[in-house]
């Protein structure tokens, strides 16, 4: 990893919304979807997966979803039980309520919650398979109140209609029974649009290539969608007592993901940077994925130095990190002066993995710069709020000629009569 001083480093980083060429296919594909319907699903399907369907087979029966039961460990099973219990209780905690407030005047203001009826959740099946990510969307939503709740996710190349089954075991321990084997912009399309077999939601979610996130942007307006994510983030800010080795490993942990993950190490200290920097290429030596996370580390990757810990915290606020690791003598000293990020993690042993799968809060985390302005997916990104009002007759009387002040103020006569009509009548 190369070694820089906060000066030297820039820390702007391009975010590419895709090549013209891409941006033009996904705009086509989402148009053949929404002209065409299952016709068009299925010969993207072909195309794309390699995998031939007709619209019978493009929804998993139950018989599928209980085989997919004996392809899996039991521990796993007891794993993904347990991760979904702590989201589950993490997320409880955020539920909001529906609320009136009546004045002395007689009139009653309040605001009236209530969940999305149908989201549509996208798990990808490209790189690798992420059932992690089938509990961090469902259960928030399922929490919020949604009723109905679908899941995409793409077949296996090669001619085959299988879906990991891991993926469909832990959608079944989610309790989501409404899955279809597509994938790609296509299934991004089906969910907005709608197809003869599926039918349309209100708000898309869930990860996925290129072309996923730049299908969401497309449909964006036709209905809602979490974010248009990037490549994966991790930012460490280290003193002199760290560890190199927990470190190291935290920043390969979000490496591996994507060739264009961004790892990134924040510390006063030079023995920590230069002691780090050969522990990374140390544990790359063994890593799986390494090609991966080597091409990371090289293009993404960077260890900055800076004059003291003051320095450090700037640096971090500036680069506004979709993970943040405190790794300092005393973190909750630190957390405070923290503003932007989307998830803090504190200590040596707050590993950023306890976050992805187990802890409970959410791992559906603001990338590239964008924990400036917005959060974690949670509960109230599947609900919608109605505000309500129901004035009394004492109030428009004692108020009337305020609106009526303000409207005209803003040229529009006819709401000033509506006002008026009732204060001459009821006055």
């Amino acid at each position: 990893m190369k070694i820089v001083s906060a000066r030297d480093f820039d820390l702007r980083r391009e975010v590419e919304y895709g090549s013209p060429e891409q941006n033009a296919t996904v705009k086509q594909i989402v148009t053949d979807i929404k002209q065409q319907g299952d016709t068009a699903l299925l010969d993207y399907t072909s195309r794309f997966d390699r995998t031939e369907l007709t619209a019978d087979r493009l929804r998993v029966t139950p018989d599928e979803l209980q085989a997919a039961y004996a392809l899996v460990e039991p521990s796993f099973i007891q794993a993904i039980t347990q991760a979904a219990d702590n989201i589950r209780q993490f997320h409880q905690k955020q539920k909001r309520n529906s609320w009136m407030d009546l004045q002395p005047d007689g009139s009653l203001l309040g605001q009236i919650i209530r969940p999305l009826k149908r989201v549509g959740v996208y798990v990808p099946g490209g790189k690798a398979a992420y059932p992690s990510s089938v509990l961090m969307n469902v259960i928030p939503a399922q929490v919020a109140g949604v009723p109905e709740i679908v899941m995409v996710t793409p077949p296996a190349t090669g001619g085959t209609e299988g879906i990991d089954p891991y993926i469909l075991v832990t959608a079944a321990e989610a309790g989501v029974t409404e899955i279809y084997r597509v994938g790609g912009a296509q299934a991004i399309a089906a969910l907005a649009y709608g197809t003869e077999s599926i039918q349309p939601v209100d708000k898309i979610c869930g990860p996925g290539n290129i072309y996923v996130a730049l299908a969401k942007r497309e449909v964006y307006g036709i209905v809602d969608i979490d974010s248009i994510a990037g490549p994966s983030e991790i930012v460490v800010l280290a003193d002199e007592q760290s560890n190199p080795a927990y470190i190291a490993a935290d920043l390969l942990s979000q490496a591996e993901h994507d060739e264009m993950a961004s790892a990134i190490l924040v510390t006063p200290s030079q023995r920590i940077a230069d002691e780090v920097a050969a522990e990374v290429q140390r544990q790359l030596e063994t890593l799986p994925r390494r090609e991966i996370a080597a091409a990371s580390v090289n293009n993404y990757g960077a260890i900055i130095v800076t004059t003291d810990l003051n320095e450090g915290i700037s640096v971090v606020n500036r680069l506004a990190p979709e993970h943040l690791e405190i790794m300092v003598d005393q973190p909750m000293n630190i957390v405070g002066l923290i503003e932007n990020a989307g998830a803090i993690f504190l200590g040596n042993y707050s590993s950023e993995p306890v976050g992805d799968y187990f802890a409970g809060p959410n791992h559906i985390i603001p990338t590239n710069g964008t924990a400036r302005f917005s959060s974690p997916v949670d509960v109230d990104d599947f609900i919608k709020k109605s505000s309500m009002i129901s004035y009394s007759k004492e109030a428009l009387l004692a108020n009337g000629n305020i609106i009526m002040e303000l409207a005209r103020h803003e040229g529009l006569e006819g709401h000033a009569r509506a006002i008026q009509i009732r204060l001459e009548q009821e006055g």
